[in-house]
């Protein structure tokens, strides 16, 4: 049996309707094709009109068919080009390298073409970055300077190599603190300077004044064993505050504060003391150390810790503020990270970030080094397990 194309057969029957049914025996004879052949083609375009003579393996459809069939191809690519865009947008924000790994990580799933025409990335883009491809150790390098500049401003642009080394190892990556600071030069990253500020304590008093029994033995094996405490001004847009801190020697932690408007006793070290022994049990033999101030040698503060009968106080020397050097180096972190700032707060604000900054920050998430870098927290768990192998052992 003979076959005929479409066009063939689409232009033998348009010639049937121009010479009409009288003309369809010369028709046959001319083309070389049986009546009955002619009629059913006549039949098929009447039916189907131009989805007619689709050949093998191809629906036949009506012209109304046919819009529906091709609106429901369009409904698909818009379905696959908004799956597409939900799943690669992210990446294309964040530059060529990222929009060329997700489409050669996707390419099983989508075509490149279609991923390149929904994304709006040029093909010849995407084969020139993929030839273009950055080495294993050039990409590693690329890391290593982002997560050491995000971990520089996380912490205040205030650590250097051994605490940004110490967070790094924690994020899985291993670079010893000369190699930091090698990276940290050439990226143009510098630690805010100290800043030198002027004493807050005023000794001049007829109080009584305790020895220095802490003698700068500030290494201690467990908590509530010695407390150290000193206060310092803050200015804001209206006037200072002044902020008091205990700090328990084991795990630096500052279990104590007070932000107050005046250098009174009951506003200053009374709050803080209260705050402290709240926080933590004095379940063994105290020192609390601190400065001469008046604040802590008047008779209302020695009288709230005389009523402990486990406290022994300690003063540091006339000045000499080595005597009293950690809670001496916490304010000069605060000071550092906290109040180099452009603007002066108001006193509400700075109420609000003194909060933040010692509760959720320097007791939570600040790495230590005098507790090996790592955070009060970590530091506490580890000592706990300690404690407990040591218990079982």
């Amino acid at each position: 049996m003979k076959n005929y194309d479409r066009t063939f057969k689409v232009n033998a029957v348009k010639l049937s309707y121009k010479r009409g049914k009288g003309q369809i025996a010369s028709i046959e004879r001319e083309l070389g094709i049986t009546a009955s052949c002619l009629y059913r083609w006549r039949q098929d375009f009447e039916k189907f009109g131009t989805g007619s003579f689709c050949g093998t393996g191809y629906l036949k459809l009506t012209p109304e068919q046919s819009i529906i069939s091709n609106l429901e191809k369009k409904v698909k690519d818009s379905e696959m080009t908004l799956e597409i865009l939900k799943s690669g947008s992210k990446f294309v924000a964040q530059g060529k390298v990222m929009t060329k790994d997700f489409i050669e990580n996707n390419k099983h799933k989508f075509s490149i073409v279609k991923m390149c025409n929904a994304l709006e990335v040029s093909r010849t883009t995407y084969y020139n970055r993929k030839r273009q491809e950055i080495p294993n150790k050039e990409l590693r390098i690329n890391l290593l300077k982002e997560e050491i500049t995000s971990i520089f401003y996380e912490f205040k642009q205030t650590c250097g190599g051994g605490k940004i080394s110490k967070e790094l190892e924690k994020r899985g990556y291993v670079l010893c603190s000369s190699q930091v600071n090698i990276y940290m030069k050439i990226l143009g990253l510098r630690r805010k300077a100290k800043r030198k500020y002027k004493a807050t304590t005023d000794s001049l008093h007829n109080h009584y004044v305790s020895p220095n029994v802490l003698n700068k033995e500030f290494k201690v094996p467990e908590p509530s064993q010695v407390w150290v405490s000193d206060i310092t001004y803050i200015q804001t847009m209206r006037g200072f505050l002044y902020l008091t801190i205990i700090m328990d020697l084991f795990d630096r932690k500052i279990i104590g504060w007070s932000l107050s408007d005046t250098m009174s006793t009951k506003a200053t070290t009374l709050p803080a003391w209260e705050m402290a022994v709240s926080n933590r049990k004095i379940d063994k033999e105290l020192i609390f150390h601190s400065d001469r101030g008046s604040q802590y040698a008047n008779k209302v503060f020695t009288k709230t810790l005389d009523s402990y009968n486990c406290i022994t106080r300690s003063m540091s020397r006339k000045q000499n503020h080595n005597d009293n050097a950690v809670s001496e180096g916490f304010f000069s972190i605060f000071k550092r990270e906290f109040i180099n700032r452009d603007k002066l707060l108001s006193r509400k604000q700075l109420r609000i970030e003194v909060f933040e900054y010692i509760e959720n920050w320097y007791n939570k998430k600040r790495r230590h080094s005098a507790i090996g870098y790592m955070t009060i927290e970590e530091f506490n768990t580890l000592s706990n397990n300690i404690d407990v192998i040591s218990e079982i052992i």
